[in-house]
Order: C-alpha cells, then sequence, then structure tokens
C-alpha cells in the first residue's frame, strides 16, 4: 500500500509560498525581460535578431529544463529541486546586472530559462500534493500556484518602466539589480517553509509516459506556448508605438499580472472539470479573445480590456494542465506527466519567436504578429477540445500506486 500522504495543516499558505518560485522564475527571470529589452538594445547597439535570440535562448533552456526536471526531482526531491532552482534563478538576474557582454547574457538568460522549468515541473507536482490534503479545495488550492507568474509580472511591471524613465538611457543594468533584489527577498520564505522534503521525495520515480493517448493534448499545449509568447514580447511595443509612455507601459503590464490574482475564483469551477481537454479550451479560447482585441485598435480601454482578459486566462491554461494530469495520473506519475506538457509548451516558446518574428520581418507588421499569435492560441483551444480522458485502470488514489 501506499504511504500516507504527509499532513499540511496550512495548505494556502504553503502553496502561496511555493507560487514564489514561478514569480520569481517566470513572472520576474522570463517575463521582465520583454520591459527592458528596448533599452538594452539601444544601449548594446543589438539587432533585432540579437534581442529576439535572448527569448530563443531563454526558451531553450526552459525546454531542457523541462527535459531534465524528472530526473533531477528523482535524484534530490520536489522541495530541494525547486527552492534550490529558485535560487539559481534569482543569481542568473545579478549576472544580468554585472555584464553587458553578449556571451555572459545569453549564459544568464539560459540559466534562467533551465532553473525556471525545474522550479515549475516541481513545483507544480508539489502543489499538486498538498492540495490533494484537502480534496474538497484541491482546483482552488492548485491555481493559487499558478498565480505566481503574476505577481512577479504585477511588481516587475510597477519597477522596471518607472527605474527606466528617472534612470535615463542605459539604465537597463539597474532594473536587473531591481529583480535581483525583489528575487532574493522572495525566496527567503521558500528557502524556510516545511515543505516537508523528505516525505515529498519518498515515492517520486520516474515513470514511463505513454505520448499517443494525450497527442492532441500536447500539440495544443504547444500552440499555446507558441502563441503566447508574440503577445507577451511584442506588446510593449505595440503599446509604445500607439503613443504610450512608462505610465501607459507600466499600467498594460501590471493589468497582466492584477488579473492573476482572481484566477481561483474565475476558473475554479472550470478547472473542476474532469472530462478530458474541455477545461482547457475554455480557458484557452478565452486566452485567445483577449490576444485577439489590440488587432482592433491602441485605445486605452481596449488594450486594458485586452490585458487583464489574457491575463486572466493565461495563468488558468498552465492551471488546466496540471488538473488534467492530477484526474489522469496516479501521484507517482505525476512530475513525469507535468514534464511531458512543460517540454510541449517549451518546444512551442522556442520556436515560437522565430517563427512570428520571421513572419513580422516578411510582411513589416506588428499587428499580423499579434494576429498569428491570437490564431495560435485558438487552434490550440480547438484541438484540446478533442482530447478526451486517458484510459486507466487506476485513477489517482484508488488501489496500489506503480
Amino acid at each position: 500500500m501506499r504511504a500516507p500522504a504527509p499532513s499540511y495543516p496550512h495548505p494556502a499558505r504553503l502553496i502561496l509560498i511555493l507560487s514564489l518560485a514561478p514569480t520569481v522564475g517566470l513572472g520576474i527571470g522570463r517575463f521582465a525581460y520583454s520591459l527592458v529589452l528596448p533599452d538594452m538594445r539601444d544601449s548594446l547597439a543589438w539587432s533585432y535578431s540579437a534581442a529576439g535570440f535572448m527569448n530563443t535562448i531563454n526558451a531553450a533552456g526552459y525546454l531542457v529544463g523541462a527535459l531534465l526536471a524528472s530526473r533531477l526531482i528523482e535524484r534530490f526531491g520536489l522541495a530541494a529541486s525547486v527552492r534550490w532552482s529558485t535560487l539559481a534563478c534569482a543569481l542568473s538576474l545579478a549576472l544580468c546586472a554585472l555584464s553587458g557582454n553578449f556571451v555572459v547574457l545569453s549564459f544568464a538568460r539560459l540559466l534562467v530559462g533551465f532553473a525556471a522549468a525545474i522550479g515549475f515541473v516541481g513545483g507544480g507536482a508539489l502543489a499538486a500534493t498538498i492540495a490533494q490534503s484537502r480534496p474538497e479545495r484541491a482546483n482552488f488550492l492548485l491555481s493559487l500556484f499558478y498565480a505566481g507568474p503574476g505577481v512577479g509580472i504585477l511588481a516587475s511591471g510597477l519597477i522596471a518602466p518607472f527605474v527606466l524613465q528617472g534612470f535615463g538611457a542605459g539604465s537597463w543594468w539597474i532594473v536587473w539589480w531591481a529583480m535581483t533584489l525583489l528575487s532574493a527577498i522572495m525566496t527567503v520564505p521558500l528557502m524556510l517553509a516545511p515543505l516537508h522534503a523528505n516525505a515529498a521525495a519518498g515515492g517520486i520515480v520516474r515513470t514511463q509516459f505513454a505520448v499517443m493517448p494525450v497527442l492532441i493534448y500536447l500539440a495544443a499545449y504547444f500552440l499555446f506556448g507558441a502563441g503566447y509568447i508574440a503577445y507577451m514580447t511584442f506588446m510593449i511595443a505595440y503599446v509604445r508605438d500607439g503613443g504610450g509612455g512608462a505610465a501607459a507601459q507600466s499600467a498594460f503590464w501590471s493589468l497582466i499580472g492584477v488579473s492573476a490574482f482572481v484566477t481561483p475564483w474565475v476558473w475554479g469551477h472550470v478547472l473542476a472539470l474532469d472530462r478530458g481537454g474541455l477545461a482547457t479550451t475554455i480557458i484557452l479560447g478565452v486566452n485567445a479573445l483577449g490576444a485577439s482585441l489590440p488587432i482592433f485598435g491602441h485605445s486605452p480601454l481596449l488594450l486594458a480590456i485586452s490585458a487583464l482578459v489574457f491575463g486572466v486566462a493565461f495563468f488558468a491554461v498552465v492551471g488546466s494542465t496540471t488538473a488534467f494530469v492530477r484526474f489522469n495520473y496516479p501521484p507517482q506519475s505525476w512530475p513525469t506527466a507535468i514534464a511531458a506538457m512543460t517540454i510541449a509548451f517549451g518546444i512551442g516558446q522556442t520556436l515560437g519567436p522565430i517563427v512570428v518574428g520571421a513572419i513580422t520581418d516578411a510582411v513589416g507588421s506588428l499587428s499580423f504578429a499579434l494576429n498569428v499569435s491570437a490564431a495560435m492560441l485558438a487552434l490550440g483551444a480547438l484541438l484540446s477540445a478533442f482530447q478526451r480522458k486517458v484510459p486507466s485502470r487506476r485513477r489517482p488514489g484508488e488501489g496500489r500506486d506503480p
């Protein structure tokens, strides 16, 4: 028989602390780059290709991290993997602040992508484990973890544009120091939290993952990875092209982050749907709608609605994939299954900037890039509708574990 699951007297508090891993790794480490990129490109005399390469190598690091996550979790345990990968993310941000050398910055972006993936996979599996201690609230508790990136986006949106405005051209490195300090502060509670490190590591083994039963779902998640990146990369430039200054850019970016805070309440019932890919279809469809709104103009109200709609669904899409894993696989398989989902996402966000960038260069239109983004997200929503429940003789919590 499987050993009893660890008891977590304050699961919501622990998952909120655990959400600091994607806050640092994704919300700050991944997405703050979009805010500081224009100043870095101007100050360091980068071409658009060089600037895009920094996003590509970050995504490549994320993909490699996702590929190795299950092995590292098996070796070091869930809690240790989350803690040390988050610390590595914070250190990589400091490296960005220390040097303008292209190779050094490329390594830093590679490292933060690699570490963020490990923290996300391990954190997602550990959050699912903690949420299981309160089955009646499991979906709500799990969605708290995926609000983490929104906190990082909000924090960086409130800081970066005004640091750049206050210190002037060439102050990109000061922004990275501010992000490093913020990340270091957020890492402290994660290092101190009672995450039952030994218990969480016990029973976690790498398991075989069959791709064919979920191939269409993986394809949908791949399209999400490829589609969201255009919006998150180009929207600040789109706002700026429409005449938006530091305040407008900060407001837009912060609205995306703020929307994450209502995600648990907006999508709680949808995430509870144990009907194959239906939950992902609904949420990803709303995400596609939010991404399509800027196509109709630069109106501040339209952009604000776009940021809110996109953001509230963006974080929930990732949560829906973990809910799908939790419904369709036994607990010992969660790290492997979540890693497989993250790999599909990682491939998408690695190829997305290249494909969308090439299309944009060819047609010379930023709006066209946003069209492509929305179309990819809509297609992903359509594909996930065809995903059925994974056939299994043993559902989570039934019988012996493999």
